[in-house]
């Protein structure tokens, strides 16, 4: 008994450990890169050295777990739930799955959180919003309300796209066309917010699940090829940010 439960934590263990050489491998130009300057161009040690290995160490191990947990568990979770879809035949299920997916996965973006409380924190400074913590947290949290809302809806957006077999460079042509003319004519302070904002929907969270749903869904659809018609789902969460943001901005004046 004891045996099989060794053999079975060597076979959980093994994936995790490649994982993380290759992950040390990936890291090493940029580990590199940095060592040079801080030691060749800027001449001084490493602050903390000790700390600094630690740090690498536990991202390293970090980044080999989430990428082992995407491919045993949300890549896979992902393409079940979006061929589930497909084969039950009910277009409202699957348009209101694709935007609590998408709307879900970026309001608990991190990267997201990051950004709408230091645009929180600027925009106090800036005497846009009052000075204080009520005011911050409520203009970060309606932040990620509308940026999170525009991904539900591109996702959706996505989805009709697989459906309908419209072509998408014609929607994303269009569509970065109006944030083009939205530019012009948006408040000064929103548009860098707005413009990071489709930047940080494309992070950890978010990328793997609508991914998956975008490649299960087209692979479930006859007719439709996964490689041409599965992809696209994150150029749309990244560019309904942008409008939604400076849509939001001009709004609100």
């Amino acid at each position: 008994m004891g045996g099989t439960e060794v053999r079975n934590s060597a076979r959980l263990l093994n994936p995790v450990l490649r994982r993380a050489v290759v992950t040390l491998r990936d890291l090493a130009p940029i580990v590199l890169v940095i060592a040079f300057f801080q030691i060749v161009v800027l001449q001084q040690p490493f602050p903390n050295l000790g700390n600094v290995l630690v740090g690498l160490l536990c991202v390293c191990l970090g980044l080999a777990l989430f990428v082992q947990g995407l491919e045993s568990g949300l890549f896979p979770l992902g393409e079940v739930l979006a061929r589930g879809f497909a084969n039950k035949g009910s277009l409202t299920a699957l348009l209101a799955f694709a935007f609590c997916l998408g709307f879900g996965a970026t309001v608990a973006e991190p990267a997201l959180i990051a950004v709408a409380a230091e645009a929180a924190e600027v925009a106090s400074a800036a005497g846009a919003i009052a000075d204080s913590d009520q005011a911050r947290n409520s203009y970060a949290l309606e932040l990620r309300l509308v940026v999170a809302v525009s991904v539900g809806a591109a996702i959706v957006l996505g989805v009709l796209r697989i459906l309908k077999g419209w072509p998408i460079h014609r929607l994303i042509i269009g569509g970065y066309l109006l944030v083009t003319a939205m530019t012009l004519v948006a408040p000064d302070e929103i548009i860098g917010i707005a413009y990071d904002s489709g930047g940080v929907t494309t992070s950890t969270i978010t990328v793997p699940l609508v991914t998956a749903l975008g490649v299960g869904l087209a692979a479930s659809i006859h007719g439709r090829n996964p490689m041409v018609d599965g992809f696209g789902l994150i150029a749309f969460a990244s560019l309904t940010p942008m409008i939604c943001v400076m849509g939001y901005g001009i709004v609100t004046g």
